[in-house]
């Protein structure tokens, strides 16, 4: 079975490549590795959601919306992905690398990054288990709460 048909299979449909938000470009190939930029959680040019993550307070982003954001990330790096050498020719997900907007006291990043990791594992199996970092961060690009980098074997 191919990665297309396991998307297929899913009933998951990658998105557009999101259009770079400054200089830069979605995916770079060097050798056998795919490096992507950045992605957001953004859907048709607009942000999942905003803001920081937090639990338990008002006007922040829950936990559970932050890691669905992370999904979405890293829908849109595949997206990347697929874009410059297509999805079939994946080998295997190297690294995921995830930042989360973190209000004060707030240390779940690596279960809002398990969004990202999760998608990647159902699509890839045991081609899509990843070394790993998920890291808190004061803000992030248009107050977004994720950002999910990946690399990728080709």
């Amino acid at each position: 079975m191919t990665w297309s048909q396991r998307l297929t299979e899913l009933n998951i449909v990658l998105p557009k490549v999101v259009a770079p938000l400054a200089a830069y470009v979605p995916a770079v190939q060097t050798g056998n590795l795919v490096y992507t930029a950045g992605q957001l959680p953004l859907l048709g040019g607009e942000l999942t959601v905003q803001g920081k993550v937090s639990e338990g307070a008002e006007g922040v982003v829950r936990p559970d919306e932050a890691t669905e954001a992370a999904r979405v990330c890293a829908l849109n790096a595949l997206a990347a992905v697929n874009s410059l050498v297509g999805i079939d020719s994946v080998k295997r997900i190297v690294k995921v690398v995830g930042f989360v907007a973190s209000a004060p006291g707030f240390t779940g990043q690596p279960q809002v990054i398990n969004g990202a990791s999760n998608v990647l594992g159902e699509i890839f199996g045991e081609a899509g288990a990843h070394a790993r970092s998920a890291v808190g961060v004061a803000e992030l690009p248009l107050g977004a709460p994720v950002e999910i980098e990946l690399i990728v074997e080709v």
